[in-house]
């Protein structure tokens, strides 16, 4: 993949990232997550990983950004009123943030692995999507189940907690 086409994914992915953040609409915040969500899955299909590109768009922009909308308007949230900006809180954050930064550049600097080109992707002839569900659906049955049950009883619950009384 050319530099540029990187570059470009990487900033869109961070851009909305930071939108999220930013945003106090949360309907808004959530349209700048699926966004964030499409940047990443360029990224994998731009590193040949496109079955979990695929899985990206497919389940976090599709399937639960859809529950999170469904969430968002059932619990009637409706965008934060504006407020002063607290300027110690946010001189704290960005230096916090910065130092972090800082960090984890000398933490990945320090690392010999860090510094040597990646290795060559499996052989082509290897199929992504047979072993994806032969270790999904034989490691990790249970847990997948169990996955699901969990999200759907959170639905459930939301839907509990955002019902309204009948007067």
């Amino acid at each position: 993949m050319p530099l540029l086409l990187f570059w470009l994914f990487a900033l869109v992915m961070l851009g909305f990232g930071a939108a999220v953040v930013i945003n106090r609409n949360p309907i808004a915040s959530a349209l700048s997550l699926v966004l964030s969500f499409m940047g990443l899955s360029a990224l994998f299909i731009s590193l040949d990983a496109f079955f979990i590109g695929i899985i990206q768009i497919l389940v976090y922009a599709g399937a639960v950004m859809v529950l999170f909308l469904f969430i968002i308007m059932l619990l009637d949230l409706r965008a934060e009123t504006r407020r002063r900006t607290n300027l110690g809180a946010t001189v704290g954050g960005i230096a916090v943030a910065l130092i972090f930064f800082v960090q984890i550049c000398l933490v990945i600097g320090s690392l010999g692995a860090a510094k040597k080109p990646f290795p060559p992707l499996g052989s082509p002839e290897m199929d992504d999507v047979q072993n994806v569900g032969f270790v999904l659906f034989s490691n990790y049955n249970l847990p997948f189940q169990i996955i699901g049950v969990l999200i759907l009883v959170a639905t459930i619950g939301v839907i509990v907690l955002s019902k309204r009384e009948l007067r």
